[in-house]
C-alpha cells in the first residue's frame, strides 16, 4: 500500500455548505476530495491539482507540489478557507 503523503500543514476547504469545514491532511485525501466531493465549478486548476496529486502519490511530484496545486484549485473554486478566518476550535 502506498504512503498517503501527508501535508506539512492541512489545507482547509469549505465544501457542501457554509461553515462546513474540511481539513485535507494528505495528498491521498486531496485526490479523493478532488474526485468526489469537489464543487461543480471546476476549472483548469482542478484538473492540474488532480493530476499533480496522482503524480505525487506515484512518486513523480512532491507533496509540496500537490498541496500548492490543491490550494490553487480551492482558490479557483472559491472554497479555500483562509487561515485567519478559522475559529480555533474548528482546527482540531
Amino acid at each position: 500500500m502506498t504512503d498517503s503523503k501527508p501535508f506539512e500543514k492541512p489545507v482547509v476547504v469549505e465544501l457542501g455548505q457554509v461553515g462546513k469545514y474540511r481539513q485535507i491532511r494528505s495528498t491521498r485525501e486531496a485526490a479523493e476530495c478532488l474526485m468526489t466531493v469537489w464543487p461543480l465549478n471546476r476549472g483548469q486548476r482542478h484538473r492540474d491539482a488532480l493530476d499533480t496529486c496522482l503524480k505525487a502519490l506515484e512518486g513523480y511530484r512532491s507533496t509540496a507540489d500537490a498541496r500548492r496545486a490543491l490550494i490553487e484549485a480551492a482558490e479557483e473554486s472559491e472554497v479555500l478557507v483562509p487561515e485567519d478566518r478559522l475559529p480555533d476550535e474548528k482546527l482540531h
